[in-house]
């Protein structure tokens, strides 16, 4: 096979074969189709698309481009979440121990943030000692002993979506659905996976800005991961304002972990959060239905029995045995903590919810190009929710920052991000759910 005949034949419109796909990413893979062909295959793509069938060639073959892990030693199903990404998104923080206390093995290969969304990872390295990307003999035997692990994508997971999206990222091939699809599902697959289920998120904060861009990715992911073997649903959710209270990666794990102890726990996050994991319980059959899923949620969250998980996991993982119990000894604080007061009084009525994690950025609690330090103390905590009641002595939000100037400055951004008017009507958490 020619890597050119493959790519005049998607450049005009054709449906390519299983094989010349898997040709394609061993190419990719071993280096022995070039730069400019990956390039020029991935315009193709962009702009002709791909069948159900492509997809689903294309996330096999980048699957199976490395490692795919096998969990048939465990005694219970393996599932997984996986997020678009959000602002004030650290559902997996909290979802994975409470899914692993009902009974289910959750390994969960994550990322690090995106553009104006904050990752997983980023926050775990606000923990002490958390070896966010360990060996695989480490990752397993933190699955088998605690039942979940939350770490990065290892160097042979998948390497084939690494030089793909770095091409796709410089040649301006990112918002390609099947190639967006692809790239998700492969290093979810690799995982080993009986069964996923998908966070798609929309509105201002989001990567897909309206329900039906979030409703055509659902669909894309779900129908590709069942077409690959994988049960996989999706759930649509509103991200049209940061959906914890926090945004900033040592101030979203404290959130995290007075969520799981009941010291303080966010509405719109909690209805997602379970959510999210009813779906993972019924999809692993562990409950018959969404409302007994639920039920053994609670029951995780009130018993502690998943704040207990998370701390052996963090601790499992080389960070403080006494985590939980002792959130605010280890995480890192900033120098500047004060609260921002808005400039006038009404409702919040609409957040620009990028404008707030774009704000984070600039506080130093994100990345500007991938070589970045991220200050991890940095942020914002007790945001104001859609509809909330503000005047000039009531805060937004208290803003965390590393200096006076940087302060203020972010007190600007989030002043700017914020619309203040008559009280707007309540808006779903949850928009719909998308099965295969």
């Amino acid at each position: 096979m020619l890597p050119q005949e493959i790519i005049r034949q998607k450049r005009e419109g054709g449906v390519l074969s299983a094989e010349a796909i898997r040709f394609m990413v061993a190419g990719l893979t071993d280096g022995s189709v070039s730069e400019g062909q990956v390039a020029a295959f991935a315009m193709a793509v962009f702009f002709r698309g791909m069948s159900r069938d492509e997809a689903v060639a294309l996330t096999l073959a980048m699957r199976d481009s490395g490692s795919v892990l096998d969990w048939s030693e465990l005694d219970g199903p393996v599932v997984d979440k996986h997020s678009t990404g959000g602002v004030g998104d650290n559902v997996s923080l909290m979802l994975a121990p409470m899914v692993a206390a009902s009974g289910v093995y959750v390994p969960m290969i994550s990322g690090r943030g995106l553009g104006h969304t904050g990752g997983t990872l980023d926050k775990f390295d606000a923990i002490p000692g958390y070896r966010s990307q360990p060996d695989l003999a480490l990752f397993r035997k933190v699955v088998r002993e605690v039942g979940t692990a939350v770490i990065g994508q290892t160097a042979d997971l998948a390497p084939a979506d690494k030089r793909l999206y770095a091409i796709r990222d410089v040649t301006a091939t990112v918002e390609s659905i099947p190639l967006i699809t692809a790239s998700i599902l492969s290093k979810k697959l690799a995982a080993g996976l009986q069964g996923l289920v998908l966070d798609v998120k929309t509105g201002s904060g989001a990567f897909m800005a309206t329900v039906d861009e979030a409703r055509a990715l659902a669909r894309s992911l779900v129908e590709v991961a069942n077409g690959a073997g994988v049960p996989t649903t999706a759930l649509i959710t509103d991200m049209n304002e940061p959906l914890a209270s926090a945004a900033g990666n040592a101030l979203e794990v404290r959130n995290a972990v007075h969520y799981l102890t009941g010291a303080a726990r966010d509405r719109r996050l909690h209805e997602v959060t379970v959510a999210l994991g009813a779906e993972m319980l019924v999809t692993a059959g562990k409950a018959g239905s969404v409302s007994e899923a639920r039920d053994q949620l609670e029951t995780a969250l009130a018993s502690g029995r998943a704040a207990e998980i998370f701390g052996r996991m963090v601790a499992g993982l080389g960070g403080p045995a006494d985590f939980v119990e002792r959130v605010d000894d280890y995480l890192p604080k900033a120098a500047i903590v004060r609260d921002v007061l808005t400039e006038g009084e009404g409702h919040v009525s609409a957040i620009d919810t990028r404008a707030v994690g774009v704000a984070v950025i600039e506080l130093g609690g994100g990345r500007r190009v991938a070589a970045d330090t991220i200050d991890l103390s940095v942020g914002f905590s007790d945001l104001a929710g859609h509809g909330a009641r503000l005047d000039a002595k009531t805060p937004l939000g208290r803003v965390h920052a590393k200096s006076e100037e940087d302060a203020e400055r972010a007190a600007g951004l989030l002043r700017a991000a914020y619309r203040l008017g008559t009280k707007p009507d309540a808006r779903p958490t949850v928009y719909e759910r998308i099965e295969g």
